[in-house]
């Protein structure tokens, strides 16, 4: 992580404890499979690095939204945002509990049974409430976050937020101290007596690539394909 965008997250995190071990609450304890759970906040460092796409759970006041968006982790902080006018964004305002989960998915697992059939994954998931950040400074060291997540290199190569586009956007900060990291890999688990049934069993690697980079039509000249697009991979 970028150490002058986490600095200027430095104001915002006076005051919180972080502990290499994440937080176990009844919210975050793990009772099924609890084996492939653990509260490293290492590990889940790592997972939310990787991610892309973080589903946000609230109540919404009339019912429960789980809501797909792009974050970013600052230091300790997941960064969330939206325009202002967004309904969802009333939630965190009020003060309402959110959650927050990153899942990787790195294979299906095919077993003997159906019912064993299964997945190889990466997740974590974060619950808390959501800051509202308003300070400029912070903005523009989350904006730049959230960009970099995505596409590492691209803030320094595009054109920064204006005053219109800072005010119209809403930027929340989750801090990543109530959680759980989960982690299934390997072959399948069949049950002894299916273990001399004549199916193929194993798994299916998945993993999510990058394929060669289409250049914008809109583009008034030709331009060179920056380094950082050329040698993008998904893996951090």
């Amino acid at each position: 992580m970028n150490s002058p965008v986490v600095s200027a997250f430095s104001r915002i995190n006076r005051g919180l404890a972080v502990t290499a071990e994440l937080e176990k609450t009844e919210r975050t304890s793990i009772s099924r499979h609890a084996e492939r759970g653990s509260y490293d906040r290492e590990a889940a460092y790592a997972i939310l690095d990787e991610g892309m796409i973080a589903h946000v759970g609230l109540d919404a006041g009339s019912g429960v939204m789980v809501i797909p968006m792009t974050y970013a982790r600052l230091g300790d902080d997941l960064i969330l945002h939206g325009a202002v006018a967004s309904r969802w964004l009333s939630s965190f305002k009020e003060g309402r509990p959110v959650s927050v989960c990153v899942t990787l998915l790195d294979g299906l697992v095919l077993a003997q049974s159906a019912f064993s059939h299964s997945m190889n994954y990466r997740s974590v998931v974060v619950f808390g409430d959501a800051r509202l950040i308003e300070d400029d400074e912070q903005k523009q060291a989350a904006f730049k976050a959230l960009l970099e997540q995505l596409v590492p290199g691209r803030w320094e190569d595009s054109r920064q937020p204006d005053r219109k586009e800072t005010d119209a956007t809403t930027v929340l900060a989750l801090p990543i101290k109530e959680a759980s990291v989960k982690v299934r890999s390997g072959p399948p688990q069949d049950a002894a007596k299916d273990l001399e049934l004549p199916y193929w069993t194993g798994v299916i690697p998945l993993e999510l690539t990058a394929g060669e980079a289409i250049p914008d039509p809109a583009m008034k000249d030709e331009r060179a394909v920056p380094e950082y697009v050329s040698t993008f991979s998904v893996k951090r």
